[in-house]
């Protein structure tokens, strides 16, 4: 290369009529990893065979006279004008075949009904028992915080969807993970977070929709009826086989309905609840000291769970990529401005949600929350005298259909990951009756984790200071690997700070939820829930 640009050169005429003829290079048999990162949807510009300096060597054209392509052979960068005139186009088959990049005409509508389906949900319900531990101050100064911090961390991922020095699209968390720790480290640091607030959720969402069906039921059958009610699995059971018929979605677009319904819900009954505990007034003898344990490290636990609460009634972030990925992207009009439309939105309106939700129901109730769901069962065991059946009813009902909605968000990553075994095996799309068969297991399956081990429920604070990262600390690490700010500025400060208290944090609850564990001890009752 360097003895062809040292030649001197015969400076020629410019044919403008003539078109150099290109060779597009013939697609690779190599099969294509679903870990890696994801090709974009656009006409792809390839180089002939003998690349650009090839073309340079045939024609003596100067250096300034000939376009050089800065696409690379193997990767579809974000589509512009020059490359879709020029027709050449190559799709990623596998991105075309698996559900969460199937459709790519998503808008910031879409991303704000998804964001706010999967970002409100029952978890939002037990931060007020977290101001019980750091009374009226700290709580609220922690939410405020938690709030801040997660939608910071929320803007990183959203900026690093997509790279404009590349091309690439990271269309799913576990993408980015790879391109930034590499594909061995990721799956020890962000396999096992990704799965369990897929799978995990999903199984959480099964038990509490369960239990709200037989509360839903009792409520509109009335104190008087005689007809025998389901036992816990089989009320366990009718959720699932709800769930599964709305799981034939075939992909993240096509529940965009879904996630609109289930987005109303949960504003619904979040509003609902704390208007009318906020409307029947403080409950006698109501107390608003911070509860203090007889040894200091027993108080160091529980303000740690206290933070894990708040910390986990905030959720989502392992789905902002994958949501961002149904939309399309191109130079002129990149997908982080419509996604990022859309979460300013759909915050918004959590804010509006749960910081009432939290300031009010702890105005009502005090040190009287049941720890065990939250302002839910605070509602029914102190109001349920007091206060209209059709409003008890109506909430049960608004947190069934929230959350069948929200178990569709979030088991498409794992549908996705199901079918992409199938589509690098065989190298085409699952067939419908498959993809029936593999969402139907997957949800059968949760059910048998519901039912077989109901006592999950109370390793979820150690296993959920395991995947906290996933939401506060890797965002901050994968901005600086990939962004790579200036050392020692603002960015690179705030970045390195957050990411490394984060990890901390983490590394706390860990120990707090072992100690909680050891300690209270876990009832052991396989098969047997309640």
């Amino acid at each position: 290369m360097e003895e062809i640009t040292a030649a001197p050169i015969t400076s020629r005429p410019v044919n403008t009529d003539a078109t150099p003829a290109t060779t597009v290079a013939p697609q690779s048999s190599e099969p294509k990893m679903s870990k890696a990162a994801s090709v974009s949807r656009e006409p792809l510009m390839i180089p002939p065979r003998g690349g650009v300096d090839q073309i340079e060597i045939k024609a003596k054209t100067p250096k300034s006279l000939t376009p050089r392509s800065r696409t690379p052979r193997f990767m579809t960068p974000i589509g512009s004008p020059v490359r879709r005139a020029l027709q050449l186009t190559r799709l990623d088959p596998e991105d075309a075949w698996l559900p969460i990049t199937e459709s790519r005409n998503g808008n910031a509508y879409y991303a704000a009904f998804h964001t706010l389906c999967s970002g409100i949900g029952i978890q939002a319900l037990v931060i007020p028992v977290a101001f019980t531990i750091l009374g009226w101050t700290w709580g609220i100064i922690c939410m405020t915080l938690a709030f801040l911090w997660q939608l910071y961390t929320l803007f990183l991922l959203v900026q690093l969807h997509e790279s404009a020095e590349t091309g690439l699209r990271y269309c799913r968390y576990i993408q980015l993970c790879n391109a930034c720790f590499g594909e061995k480290l990721s799956k020890f640091l962000a396999l096992f977070p990704i799965l369990y607030l897929s799978g995990g959720t999903c199984v959480a969402l099964i038990v509490l929709g369960g239990a709200t069906c037989k509360m839903f039921f009792q409520i509109v059958c009335g104190p008087t009826c005689t007809i025998k009610t389901l036992t816990p699995a089989e009320w366990y059971l009718v959720f699932t086989c709800a769930a599964v018929i709305l799981s034939q979605l075939p992909n993240l677009n096509s529940i965009a309905g879904v996630s609109l319904v289930g987005a109303i819900t949960a504003i619904g009954y979040c509003t609902l609840i704390w208007v009318v505990s906020v409307d029947k007034g403080r409950l006698p003898h109501v107390s608003y000291n911070p509860l203090k344990a007889d040894k200091q490290f027993i108080q160091f636990f529980d303000v740690l769970n206290a933070l894990g609460m708040i910390a986990f009634g905030f959720r989502g972030h392992n789905l902002i990529l994958e949501i961002q990925a149904t939309m399309p992207s191109s130079e002129k009009h990149p997908s982080r401005v419509p996604m990022w439309r859309g979460v300013q939105f759909s915050y918004t309106l959590i804010a509006l949600c749960i910081f009432p939700l939290a300031i009010g129901g702890y105005w009502a109730y005090g040190q009287m929350i049941p720890e065990q769901g939250g302002m839910f069962a605070a509602l029914f065991t102190f109001h349920s005298t007091d206060t209209s059946q059709f409003v008890l009813g109506l909430a049960s009902l608004f947190v069934i259909v929230n959350a069948l909605s929200s178990f569709q968000i979030y088991g498409m990553p794992m549908f996705d990951e199901m079918e992409s075994h199938y589509t690098r095996r065989f190298k085409q799309a699952a067939p419908w009756w498959l993809r029936a068969i593999m969402r139907a297991m997957f949800t059968y399956g949760c059910y048998f984790v519901a039912v077989a081990i109901p006592f999950l429920g109370s390793l979820a604070g150690l296993i959920g200071g395991i995947a906290l990262p996933v939401t506060l600390a890797y965002p901050c690490f994968m901005w600086l690997k990939m962004k790579k700010p200036k050392k020692y500025t603002p960015s690179w400060w705030i970045n390195w700070v957050l990411g490394v208290v984060g990890m901390c944090l983490s590394v706390l609850l860990i120990v707090s939820g072992t100690y909680v564990v050891i300690d209270t001890g876990i009832k052991v009752s396989f098969f047997k829930p309640t």
